[in-house]
């Protein structure tokens, strides 16, 4: 089984960055639309945000776009998001995986708290 590994959350005033990153160790993505979601307190797990296999697209949830960015190093296997001008309302946990999701590739997530 492969499971995800997200990192680089924190706690961060509003309006402060955060980037982070998603490992997939021992299995290559590279052919793979990947994504970002998250998880506030008592909500459902929400789509953030994907890029293609190669990199050329993106596609972004409406409340994030102009303020993140997500991006893949495709030879290192790695998918980063970075999240500026942060508010408290993107305070959650958050997970990368393929798009569509693969249960078993879920991971723990990072958590993000951004305060007022």
């Amino acid at each position: 089984q492969v499971q995800l590994v997200e990192s680089g959350g924190g706690l961060v005033q509003a309006g402060g960055s955060l980037r982070l990153s998603c490992s997939a160790p021992g299995r290559a993505f590279s052919t793979a639309v990947m994504a970002w979601f998250r998880q506030a307190p008592g909500k459902e797990r929400e789509f953030v945000a994907r890029i293609g296999p190669s990199g050329t697209w993106t596609d972004y949830t409406d409340s994030v776009k102009g303020r993140f960015t997500i991006s893949r190093d495709i030879a290192k296997n790695i998918v980063f998001l970075q999240m500026n001008s942060l508010k408290p309302e993107d305070t959650a946990v958050y997970y990368c995986n393929q798009m569509p999701p693969i249960r078993s590739y879920w991971g723990q997530g990072t958590q993000v708290t951004v305060s007022s």
